[in-house]
Formats: structure tokens, C-alpha cells, sequence
């Protein structure tokens, strides 16, 4: 990229930094001491803020960069995503939003441990939320990666490998003195400017073709090489009988996986009531529909404009396919337009980045502090040195999300993330509906549950062609490929729900009727909530 391209979008990456560290520095002044102000900001947003924070904390470098780069790649398979991801808010507001809010304080953790023996059940639930936060922030990770690579012209290591660093340091600095509050109004800010900017290439991709959808398929259709195949099912998933199971298996994690990501379950207990949380979610289906929908003419757009040969020539996973969209739809690579809105949608995405990591490394603190430093020395955990473990819990998982991050470059910031969500799914979504949902439910279950859906799917992601056994893997010079599938969730996910039916049919612990029944209350009414 020129001269100009590096100097505009790095003085407007500048300029959210600043922003967002000025709201961290403004927030941090007030008393963050209590668990309740830096988990959940007191608790004080109203639906519509909460519903824009959510919608920031969804739509991440994985929806902007990750699923238009699939589109332009992929055709129909890609939409996959677009479609997954928001079905997935039905699963919430039906299932989820309400209940969880009424029944937990900060955690998922919370909402289980209810009704069950409190140390194992955190233990396990917060080993898990750790490992599905980790997951998510190594996309980000890869995102800002590629991000800048691209805006260096892909020619210095160096440079994306501190801007990955750069952006963990920031992040740290984010939870660490802001806490919820801070991490909120980021979010905030972020989806607004992530949505304007979605809104204005979606507008100028339409403008460029007249308004006329059928002839930006078949413009993206005859440049994709691949004819009218673009436009119809099976390019990335038909090919045999083990794509169409990964297809299977990425559709189970993309729609489960969002109902057991804990950095949105504990957007929910930002909101004073419960009522406030399922508007909450109402504001955000809104909000992240029209933007999934954007991203389906951005991807196209990208096809037909850019072609699919470019993209994959600038990242072979098609994570820059936005920015270069924005490139051409300004006037081409030496024009001002082209500098101007490349710059923009560079910055935006760059201000994604942060902002959905600083949401993620505040809920894999939460959980190291508020489950699993709090389980092991509950006798001597205060509230206050609670917070102070967080703090510093954000920084380890910074540390290990760089390193990660840096060792997945070169993989789809999508795909990552869905197998985040198979995570997800497989391991937090079983014990989060039994708790909620079955009277004989206990504790072992609740253990088998967690455990039983978590190591599956790590362990077949270890075993699959993403790490090994393939010029696209991890690493492409060593063969432990076993498992056939790249997305673990067809297997996995079962997995989890029979493990936590064994687990408790094989217990001999007698359920709790009566706490079984305050639970079941208090979620559907919100009595006792706090």
C-alpha cells in the first residue's frame, strides 16, 4: 500500500486508541474496587445500550473480515457463517437471555453452581470459559495480524507480529482499569462505527451495480472461475462425503456455540432486570441481522470487484477482502477516494479488533477470579483481592492469546472462531440447559457434562487437518491427522449432553428437589435475582 494509505488509517487508528483510552482513564477514576462494578458495571445500562454493547461484542474481526472473505472465496458455502451466526440469537432470547440473568451474578459458573456442590462445578466451568475465550481472542489476533500486513504491504513479519503484541498490550489496559464499564462503552462506540461503515460499502457496492442484485451474483459468479457452482451449494462443503459432515458440524457449533460464549452470557447481568435482558437481546438481533445481511453483499461485492484470484493473492484465507473492496470502490489504489475509504474501513476494523478483545479477556478473567481463584481459596477470597486476581488474570491471558495469535496467521479468522463456537457449544451449552432445564440433574453430571463436551473437542481439533497433515495447517511438515472433520461440533457436542446424562444417572447423589425448585422460580420470575 502507499504512503498515504499507512499515514491516514494509522493517525485514524490512533485516533479510537486515544478515544478509548481517554473512556478507560474517565471510567477508571470512579471506585472499581467492588465485584459488581468491574464484572458488570453496577449494573446500570439500559436495554439499548446493553443491546448495542452486545452487537459490538458479537460482530468481530470474524464478521467483518473473516465471513465476506469466505463469501468472495467460497460463493453460497460461505454464507454459511452469515447465517449461522444470527440463527444462533433465536437459541439465545428463547433459551437463554432471561433465565441466565435471573439465576447468576457475573458467570456461567454462577448459574450452575446454584443447585450444585460449588467447587467442582466452578472449577470446571471456568476452566472451560477460559478455553473458549482463548479460542475467540486468537482470531482477533489473526484479524489485527492481517490487518496490518496488508496495510504494509504485506512485506514486514516484524510489524504484524507487534501489532499483536500491541494489540494484547492494549486490551490488558482496557479490563485492567476499566473493567465493564469501560469495556461497554467501547463496544458501544465500536458498533456504531462498524455499522456506519458496513452501511456506507454496502450502499456504494449497490450504487456500483445500479441497485441490480442478479447482475452483482453473476458479475461475482463468472470472476469467481467457477460459473453458476459460485452461486449454488458444495464448492467448500460438496466435494465428498466428510465435507458435507463438516458442513453438518460447523452449522451445530455456529448455531449452539453463541448460548455458551461467556463474554456474551455476562453482557446479561449488565442490565438491572431480567426483562431489560431479553430487550437486550431484542435490540441486538436487530442490530447484528442487518449487518450479517450487509456482510452477504460485501462478500459478493468483493467477488465481483476485487475477484477472488486478488484476494486470495493479498491473504490465502480472504481475510483482507473488505479493505480491498473499500480500495476499489474509492476510485483504485492511487486515488484519494480509495486512500480515504480504505483507510476508514482499515481503522474500523482495527477498532473491531480491540474492542471485542477487551470483551473476551474481561470474561476469561472474570472466570479465573470469580470461579476458580474463588473455589480454591473461597475462605480468604475478599471481593476486593477478587478484582485484583482479574487485573491480573487479564494479563496472563493476554500473554497467551499474543502467542497463539502468532502461531495462526495464515488461518481464516472465521473459521477460528467457529471452532470457538464448537467449543462452546460442546462444553458449556449441555451443563448451562440440564441446570436450567432437568429436575435430577447433579453435580457429577454437571462435571461430566463440562468435561465431557470440552475435552472431546480440543482434542479433535488437535487430531484434525486445522493443526496437521495439510499445506493449510498449522503445521503443514507433521501428520497427526486422525480426525477427518475440521469443526469438531458433530461429535463433540453429543458428546457433552450424553456425557452430563451419565454423569448424573450414575451418581449417587440424590438431587436437590428443593433447590432444584427456588432455582426454577427464581429463573422464571426473577425472584431472588440479584
Amino acid at each position: 500500500m502507499t504512503g498515504d494509505h499507512q499515514t491516514l488509517a494509522l493517525l485514524l487508528f490512533s485516533t479510537f486508541v486515544a478515544v478509548t483510552l481517554g473512556i478507560t482513564t474517565w471510567v477508571g477514576r470512579r471506585r472499581q474496587g467492588s465485584a459488581e462494578e468491574f464484572y458488570a458495571g453496577g449494573r446500570l445500562f439500559s436495554p439499548m445500550e446493553n443491546g448495542f454493547a452486545i452487537s459490538g461484542d458479537y460482530m468481530s474481526a470474524a464478521s467483518f473480515l473473516g465471513i465476506s472473505g469466505l463469501i468472495a472465496l467460497n460463493g453460497y458455502d460461505g454464507m454459511l457463517y452469515s447465517v449461522g451466526f444470527l440463527v444462533a440469537w433465536l437459541v439465545v432470547l428463547f433459551l437463554v437471555a432471561e433465565l441466565v440473568r435471573n439465576c447468576g451474578r457475573f458467570t456461567l459458573a454462577d448459574v450452575v453452581a446454584a443447585r450444585m456442590r460449588e467447587r467442582p462445578v466452578r472449577i470446571a466451568a471456568g476452566t472451560s470459559s477460559v478455553t473458549v475465550s482463548v479460542l475467540y481472542l486468537v482470531a482477533q489476533m489473526v484479524g489485527a495480524g492481517s490487518l496490518v500486513a496488508l496495510l504494509l504491504g504485506g512485506t514486514s513479519e516484524a510489524a504484524r507480529t507487534w501489532t499483536v503484541i500491541g494489540v494484547g498490550a492494549l486490551m490488558v489496559i482496557y479490563v485492567s482499569l476499566g473493567g465493564m464499564r469501560a469495556t461497554t462503552w467501547i463496544q458501544i462506540v465500536k458498533a456504531v462505527l462498524l455499522l456506519g461503515g458496513t452501511v456506507a460499502l454496502t450502499a456504494l457496492v449497490l450504487v456500483r451495480f445500479h441497485g441490480d442484485v442478479d447482475r452483482l451474483l453473476r458479475t461475482a459468479a463468472e470472476r469467481s472461475g467457477h460459473g453458476e457452482a459460485f452461486l449454488a451449494p458444495g464448492l467448500a462443503y460438496g466435494g465428498d462425503w466428510v465435507a458435507r459432515f463438516d458442513f453438518i458440524s460447523l452449522g451445530l457449533a455456529l448455531v449452539l456455540g453463541t448460548a455458551g460464549l461467556p463474554h456474551i452470557l455476562s453482557r446479561f447481568y449488565t442490565v438491572p432486570t431480567a426483562r431489560a435482558a431479553r430487550r437486550s437481546v431484542v435490540w441486538s438481533i436487530g442490530l447484528i441481522g442487518g449487518f450479517y445481511l450487509m456482510t452477504i453483499v460485501l462478500g459478493f461485492g468483493a467477488a465481483a470487484l476485487v475477484g477472488p484470484d486478488a484476494v486470495r493473492a493479498s491473504n490465502a484465507a480472504g481475510n483482507t477482502a473488505v479493505p480491498l473492496l473499500a480500495l476499489d470502490l474509492g476510485g483504485g489504489a492511487h486515488s484519494t477516494g480509495g486512500t480515504v475509504l480504505f483507510a476508514v474501513v482499515a481503522a474500523v476494523a482495527f477498532a473491531t479488533i480491540l474492542a471485542v478483545v477487551a470483551g473476551i479477556t474481561l470474561a476469561s478473567s472474570a472466570s479465573v477470579a470469580h470461579d476458580l481463584y474463588a473455589s480454591l481459596r473461597r475462605r480468604h477470597s475478599k471481593p476486593r483481592s477478587e478484582v485484583a486476581v482479574a487485573r491480573v488474570a487479564a494479563v496472563g491471558i493476554g500473554a497467551v492469546a499474543i502467542g497463539l495469535g502468532l502461531l495462526a496467521r495464515d488461518l481464516n479468522v472465521a473459521f477460528l472462531v467457529g471452532l470457538a463456537f464448537a467449543v462452546a457449544a460442546s462444553a458449556n451449552l449441555p451443563v448451562l440447559l440440564y441446570s436450567l432445564f432437568w429436575r435430577d440433574f447433579t453435580t457429577r453430571g454437571a462435571v461430566w457434562a463440562v468435561y465431557g463436551g470440552l475435552v472431546p473437542s480440543v482434542v479433535l481439533v488437535l487430531l484434525s487437518p486445522v493443526v496437521s497433515g495439510s499445506p493449510q495447517s498449522l503445521f503443514p511438515d507433521l501428520d497427526f491427522q486422525y480426525f477427518p472433520l475440521q469443526n469438531p461440533g458433530l461429535v463433540s457436542i453429543p458428546l457433552g449432553f450424553v456425557a452430563g446424562w451419565l454423569g448424573t444417572v450414575t451418581s449417587p447423589e440424590v438431587p436437590d428437589e428443593a433447590r432444584h425448585a427456588e432455582t426454577e422460580v427464581r429463573s422464571l420470575t426473577g425472584a431472588g435475582a440479584v
